[in-house]
């Protein structure tokens, strides 16, 4: 009789395409089977009334990222051991360039940071800060070393905004390379005014943010990034997509045929811009910001449409304490915690009907794997992937704590979670490894 490492017995297994009862058997780092399991196992695992997904994948993170004099709060061991936690096994997080420095320099640091700390398997996108003649071979090394995604800033100029004509060059690149272009869309130039403005008028308080960053600003920004990814013929993903506005452009390109991607996050989904107007408004200060009331009807539309992707969560956990007393909106570091919460909180929309268990397995793991090279090791509960594997338990309540979600009860809770086949256990979790994802090519 074959003996396993593990086996996790009488769960429903939930894969984007479809569900069964049945058993998945464990051989060291790999799914060795699925289905009616015939065998015995040093460490067998009761799933009976739950049910067992692939490990979440988040293609958005920001851990120990500095700005400034200051450095997000959660470094790769915190931050990824609250991921591990919440159901999500692989994280791709933004390594990134300084300007007059190389890629291959900004990767090196953010490997630095990133190792021997990880308790999940991690990736890595590159910032670029500049275009420069050695930019593209230096992007066709970092496509060679698994890198394979680059992110450009509309937003935010003279600091990382690059223009239309660096941003086509990057998106031309990437295409040739097997890569793809990620795009922070906003205009930047038009928010910079509004923000002098506000500024000018004596307006500064935390709401301000988000009136001075108007989804007009998004949507446009958006419809530019979808013009160019159609000029240049390549695909271009929009990351942290939060107003209705953008989204019809999104849909028009895909209707169209575009090679065109929109990732939003759950700050989008479950939370509103009347958090500006309360306590502690500075801790929700982020970039795009929140929106009003209404707007995410339209984003959970996308969502089960297929207009939108994926949803990751820009996690980037600047404090409170780091986020008040400052004089005026543009001072305070924005950014949101988010990591752990993703997985549950989209469990709990499943299980109100927002969405089916198979399209939340596909927006938080499938899909995210398959589009940053990472399907099928992980994104699936196949033979022959990795065993990364989240047991939930839909009777368990739980409710969050710390922001942005602090209070909220959810149905359903994590119950176990496997990394390559070892169990997340504190204080002695697994360490995660560094993956080299593969172009698109």
């Amino acid at each position: 009789m074959t003996r396993y490492d593990t086996l996790i017995k009488n769960g429903t297994i939930l894969n984007a395409s479809n569900s069964f009862k049945g058993d998945v058997a464990v051989q060291g780092e790999t799914i060795a089977g699925v289905g009616d399991i015939k065998g015995e196992a040093a460490t067998v695992i009761d799933a009976k009334g739950c049910f067992v997904m692939p490990g979440g994948v988040d293609v958005h993170t920001h851990l120990d990222m500095p700005l400034g004099d200051i450095t997000t709060a959660d470094d790769f061991a915190a931050g990824t051991l609250a991921a591990a936690l919440g159901g999500t096994t692989t994280i791709v997080d933004y390594a990134a360039q300084t300007k007059g420095q190389s890629l291959l320099k900004g990767l090196e640091e953010w490997h630095k940071k990133a190792d021997g700390k990880a308790v999940t398997d991690y990736g890595f996108h590159m910032t670029l800060a500049e275009f420069t003649d050695g930019t593209g071979p230096e992007m066709d090394r970092l496509v060679q070393e698994g890198v394979t995604t680059f992110k450009v800033f509309m937003a935010y100029p003279g600091r990382f905004m690059l223009g239309d004509g660096d941003i086509f060059r990057v998106m031309l690149r990437a295409k040739e390379n097997g890569g793809m272009a990620l795009v922070h869309a906003e205009n930047g130039p038009v928010i910079d005014e509004l923000v002098r403005r506000a500024l000018a008028e004596g307006n500064t308080k935390p709401k301000h943010h988000a009136l001075t960053r108007p989804m007009e600003a998004e949507a446009e920004a958006v419809h530019r990034a979808l013009a160019l990814g159609a000029m240049a013929k390549a695909p271009v993903y929009i990351v942290h997509l939060s107003a209705a506005l953008s989204l019809e452009h999104v849909r028009r390109a895909r209707e169209a045929g575009q090679n065109a991607f929109a990732e939003t996050c759950p700050q989008y989904l479950f939370l509103s811009d009347e958090a500006y107007d309360g306590p502690d408004a500075e801790a929700f200060i982020m970039s795009p910001p929140l929106r009003p009331r209404g707007n995410e009807r339209k984003l959970w539309e996308g969502l089960k449409k297929g207009w939108i992707q994926t949803v990751a969560t820009d996690h980037c956990s600047f404090t409170l304490e780091q986020k008040k007393g400052k004089p005026d909106f543009t001072k305070i570091p924005g950014g949101v915690a988010g990591v752990g919460a993703r997985v549950p909180l989209l469990w709990d929309a499943a299980a109100r009907g927002k969405l089916t268990r198979n399209r939340f397995v596909d927006l938080v793991s499938t899909t995210p794997a398959k589009l940053f090279g990472l399907y099928p090791r992980k994104g699936i509960i196949s033979r022959g992937s990795d065993a990364d594997l989240v047991i939930i338990d839909p009777k368990k309540k739980q409710v969050l704590s710390g922001r942005p979600y602090g209070g909220r009860e959810l149905r359903g809770a994590v119950k176990e979670v496997l990394i390559r086949g070892r169990r997340v256990l504190v204080p002695n979790p697994p360490k995660g490894v560094f993956l080299k994802r593969q172009p698109n090519l």
